[in-house]
């Protein structure tokens, strides 16, 4: 073993050992109280749970928010705690930041830029982001990945087990097998920058002639396996446009929707991270223009008959027909349905179809505050499942109902009204599933990607 290989495994044993003891000893006390017949204050163990991890950052703290917005991937009362948690990590100094810039593009790295700016303009759980400026003058956004996050996020999906374990202890009615997977799977994309500068890439690809949202282009001669360059676009924050006048809400709506459902319906592709740090919204002759999409980090590839089981659902619903909902289930990896099961999977289908099953203008949800979205059909999936046998959750479901999730929120902090069902309808106009396939194939091959399993 050589010496680096030590310092990656002391790091990652360190790490096993704080976030063990940490959420473990969360666990453990569950199970304690269970053991002794006391009752369990959810509430508190919950809290304890999300302070345990907030010390922590990193990795295990995008780990924990993923599980915060996927419906029943813990009790309510967990996930609210979880959706608390920041994920901003201590930026690196300026002396650190250096030596990593200079382990990544060489000794005479500063030479590569006119300007690199000593403060970051923001940091994150994997890493942080610089303003600087290309020697041709191009501004850029500059995006470093932490040291060591390897070993940090091995070790913190190692002990994902045991933020399962604690929905294990508390009367699942969902089998989270695959879902924990999944993010296991999509958490390690993440920390390989080469693979998001080609997400960016196709983004620029399946967006191309959009000009309601913007795509940065890459620069390969800047950007490593941890390190990413990307032009800089400037935008003003989502939520500053609250109040705008609704004209103008709806069309960053609007934007919204081109941006995660034309890639998916037309590629089979969506942005999983539908967090509002990821966009910004840029302003075309003193007016909303649309939005900058900025971050390529969780993109999910869908084989294509798993399109055509989201299209199926939806035509099945809008028409009645049983028979093709059922199909679609199965389509997406759902097993041994009955009609029970079948008829709560419905619960949360219609919610999350329900804007596009209506044709008319309507915001996402009416009546409903951003924060509770979902949550409300969650507990009534959760309490009529409790009499069934514990579904398991296909894995490529996961991110696809997050997304939906955030892409609802979204909407409903800028209480949007737009009609849904036309959207949607364009969307996957004259959709088939071997139109998608061929158009995904192309589009992967020329960034260099695999398509999906």
């Amino acid at each position: 073993m050589t010496d680096r290989e030590k310092n990656r495994f002391s790091a990652r044993a360190a790490r096993y050992a704080r976030v063990g003891a940490n959420v473990g000893g969360v666990a453990a006390k569950i199970a304690a109280t269970r053991f002794f017949g006391l009752t369990l204050d959810r509430g508190k163990n919950a809290s304890e749970l999300a302070a345990a991890l907030g010390g922590l950052k990193g990795p295990i703290m995008k780990v924990a928010q993923l599980m915060a917005t996927i419906p029943d991937a813990l009790p309510p009362e967990y996930a609210a705690e979880l959706a608390k948690l920041q994920s901003e990590a201590p930026p690196m100094g300026w002396a650190f930041v250096k030596r990593r810039m200079m382990a990544e593009l060489g000794a005479g790295w500063q030479e590569k830029f006119a300007e690199f700016e000593h403060q970051p303009a923001a940091a994150a759980s994997l890493g942080q982001v610089h303003r600087a400026r290309a020697t041709d003058g191009a501004r850029l956004a500059v995006k470093l990945q932490y040291p060591d996050m390897q070993s940090a996020v091995e070790a913190d999906l190692q002990q994902l087990d045991w933020l399962f374990a604690i929905h294990r202890r508390m009367d699942p009615v969902i089998d989270t097998t695959e879902a924990a997977k999944e993010i296991a799977a999509r958490i390690r994309e993440e920390l390989d920058y080469r693979r998001e500068a080609k997400h960016a890439a196709l983004y620029a690809q399946m967006l191309k002639g959009a000009g309601i949202v913007r795509v940065p282009a890459v620069w390969p001669e800047l950007s490593t396996g941890r390190l990413l360059t990307l032009d800089w676009l400037d935008g003003t924050k989502l939520l500053a446009h609250k109040n705008a006048a609704l004209e103008q809400r709806n069309r960053i709506g609007q934007a919204m929707f081109t941006a995660w459902w034309f890639p998916f319906s037309r590629f089979g592709v969506i942005h999983g991270d539908p967090h509002l740090g990821n966009y910004t919204v840029f302003d075309d002759a003193g007016t909303v223009g649309g939005i900058n999409l900025l971050d390529y980090g969780c993109v999910r590839i869908f084989p294509p008959k798993f399109v055509g089981g989201v299209v199926d659902l939806y035509n099945g619903l809008l028409h009645g027909d049983d028979e093709r909902v059922v199909h679609a289930y199965e389509t997406w990896g759902f097993k041994g349905l009955s009609r029970e099961v079948i008829d709560i999977l419905n619960i949360w289908a219609k919610f999350i179809y329900g804007p596009l099953l209506d044709d008319r203008e309507r915001t996402i949800a009416d009546g409903v505050k951003p924060g509770e979205y979902g949550r409300r059909e969650a507990f009534r999936v959760h309490q009529a499942l409790k009499a069934q046998t514990p579904v398991r959750v296909p894995r490529e479901f996961v991110f696809m109902d997050r997304a939906a999730i955030g892409l609802g929120g979204v909407f409903l902090h800028l209480d949007a009204r737009l009609n849904y069902y036309r959207l949607f309808n364009e969307a996957i106009e004259k959709f088939s599933i071997a139109k998608v396939a061929k158009r995904q194939s192309a589009a992967l091959a020329k960034v260099g990607l695999a398509e999906a399993a």
